[in-house]
């Protein structure tokens, strides 16, 4: 017979202190018991590892979309994923969930001498500053001779990793002093693109793009924007004005024409449609 499994009750949210972790450790174990789920107990780290990325980006989505319920759900599924990968390092002896706690607590208090020990701190910045040279003695003490930009994860998204690097240098000095430095860096990379694009050397193209994306992730990081999210809005901008575009194509032509059989739609029409769109997000109707 199938053994039930009572559901978990919070506390009141004054009251939370994470005292249902456990039920979730136990519901893990259950699932990964030899008469458990036969898909999760088949799974390893890196079979999960496409699940945790998912899992992250989901959360991101949520906290854009600022439902506050959907991003409760959201981080529900991206625990579940880190008690998983704990329960898979238990069953192969290297570590278990208590583990994964024990480390990160001990890290916090290691890295908050403000908050646990004696250590005075001016201002946020200060802190961060803190924290690299506090990592840095912890890869000494434990012999790495790693660089400063060896924890920047190379899986981030690029702009993500490009602003990390740029927060990383900065906190040892190796930045421009304000944005007025970083934003004629961008000038000057531009530049070189144009003469790289009038060339016609894809490669150098190329290369020159990228220096321009970098030097424009470095501006959006002295002008205290995240540029990550700034793209990801640009992006769900545009989406939502060329749905309207293909909305009104679709109501006077049935639909994009296929290009390969003829011309595209005129893009005085496309701009127009594109024109009504931004009208209707100012609300100026169309």
């Amino acid at each position: 017979m199938p053994r039930p499994f009572d559901p978990v009750v919070p506390p009141p949210l004054a009251e939370q202190r994470g005292q249902t972790f456990c039920r979730l450790v136990e519901l893990m174990q259950r699932l990964l018991a030899p008469d458990g789920c036969p898909w999760d107990r088949e799974q390893t780290f890196a079979t999960l590892r496409r699940y945790v990325i998912e899992e992250a980006c989901e959360v991101v989505d949520a906290i854009d979309g600022g439902d506050r319920q959907e991003l409760r759900s959201e981080l529900g599924d991206l625990i579940f994923q880190v008690v998983f990968q704990a329960e898979i390092g238990r069953a192969e002896g290297s570590f278990g969930p208590d583990d994964v706690i024990a480390a990160i607590c001990e890290k916090l208090v290691r890295r908050h001498p403000h908050v646990f020990a004696d250590v005075e701190v001016d201002s946020p910045a200060e802190v961060l500053r803190n924290w690299e040279a506090i990592k840095a003695r912890e890869r000494a003490a434990k012999g790495e001779d790693r660089g400063l930009l060896s924890g920047v994860p190379r899986s981030l998204p690029a702009l993500v990793r490009a602003q990390r690097i740029g927060e990383k240098v900065s906190r040892v000095g190796f930045d421009w002093p304000d944005t007025h430095g970083s934003r004629s860096k961008v000038s000057e990379e531009v530049r070189e693109l144009d003469e790289a694009i009038a060339g016609g050397d894809k490669e150098r193209i190329e290369a020159e793009l990228g220096d321009v994306l970098f030097a424009l992730v470095n501006l959006a990081r002295h002008a205290g924007v995240d540029a990550e999210g700034a793209l990801r809005r640009t992006i769900d901008k545009f989406s939502s004005r060329f749905s309207h575009v293909e909305a009104r194509v679709k109501d006077k032509h049935g639909g994009f024409p296929d290009t390969t059989q003829g011309a595209p739609l005129p893009l005085d029409e496309l701009d127009g449609y594109w024109e009504e769109a931004k009208r209707k997000e100012r609300g100026e109707g169309g």
